[in-house]
């Protein structure tokens, strides 16, 4: 049926003089035809398609970290030790698998939301990454105000777990020798190499032939330019040199503060970078809640 009513207009009647028009015009319909929608297209599968990304690398991060925890668990026949929080959060196969988990899940109602047009997964979604941007804002603000609290912060809780927890766990092992490497560091505290004397395995008292020695990662040159291969004995016996001849041979300085010192030397770069990560998770949140609000529009529009 016709959303217009006709009406005749002759002389002295409403209309034109002579002429026929329209009144009674549904407005809305004139303005909005059957097919409109206030959903943009475009911001809804930018949403999906950016999330869809993240859900696949959540799934990847989430897949790795379930394979390496398993590994770890048949070596240990099952006796993975997860008392306290430390124990958590040291264990980096477990931590791949909760980040995985946090990002698999988070994207998923974001690419779901947006692809069914769900507001609920939605506001989930936007307060999820609200939460996030907030913790890092808080965690970036006492790095940059009070970085001396922060690094004696690290000092007093990890030095002591990861020293010790470093021939206990082959991934955390992997990741400090990276580190001392890649820094070019011994130890993590101010005591430098020194720090290795916590490790049972590298203490002066140990029955092991490692007694009074260091990792091979905090060798100087610890691969053999002839041969190629890794000495790993290159830092035995290094902790009872005095400290000018132990220089010679080793990283002397510990982790925590070279990798401050980097920190503070490229303060411009990492500034940069994490104002780009914060624009960008604001503009992702700020399309979730435009879709979200398109999407109500949308309801009510139907209802009416």
């Amino acid at each position: 049926m016709s959303n217009y009513r006709y009406q005749g207009a002759g002389l002295g009647g409403g209309g034109l003089a002579g002429g026929r028009g329209y009144s009674g015009i549904e407005v809305h319909e004139m303005m909005h035809p059957h097919h409109f929608t206030y959903v943009s297209q475009c911001v809804k599968y930018m949403i999906f398609l950016l999330n869809f990304v993240f859900w696949l690398f959540g799934g990847l991060l989430l897949g790795i970290g379930a394979y390496a925890f398993k590994d770890k668990w048949e070596e240990a026949n099952g006796s993975v030790r997860l008392e306290n929080f430390y124990d958590v959060f040291l264990n980096i196969s477990l931590v791949m698998i909760l980040a995985g988990m946090v990002i698999f899940l988070v994207s998923f109602s974001g690419c779901l939301g947006a692809l069914r047009e769900n507001t609920f997964l939605l506001k989930c979604y936007s307060m999820c990454l609200l939460l996030f941007f907030l913790l890092e804002m808080a965690i970036a603000i006492v790095c940059f105000v009070c970085p001396q609290y922060m690094h004696t912060f690290l000092e007093k809780q990890f030095t002591h777990k990861i020293i010790h927890s470093y021939r206990d766990d082959p991934d955390l092992q992997n990741f400090i020798d990276f580190a001392q490497q890649e820094f070019k560091c011994c130890g993590l505290s101010n005591s430098g190499y020194q720090d290795w004397s916590k490790n049972e395995y590298f203490n002066c008292s140990s029955p092991s032939v490692e007694k009074c020695g260091v990792p091979y990662s905090c060798c100087i040159n610890a691969t053999d330019i002839s041969s190629g291969l890794v000495n790993i004995m290159c830092g035995y016996g290094v902790q009872k040199a005095p400290v000018p001849e132990a220089r010679k041979l080793i990283w002397t300085s510990g982790c925590i503060e070279i990798v401050r010192d980097w920190a503070e030397h490229n303060l411009y770069v990492i500034a940069g970078n994490a104002l780009g990560i914060a624009l960008i998770q604001l503009l992702v949140i700020y399309l979730a809640k435009t879709l979200e609000g398109q999407i109500e529009l949308q309801k009510l529009r139907w209802l009416a």
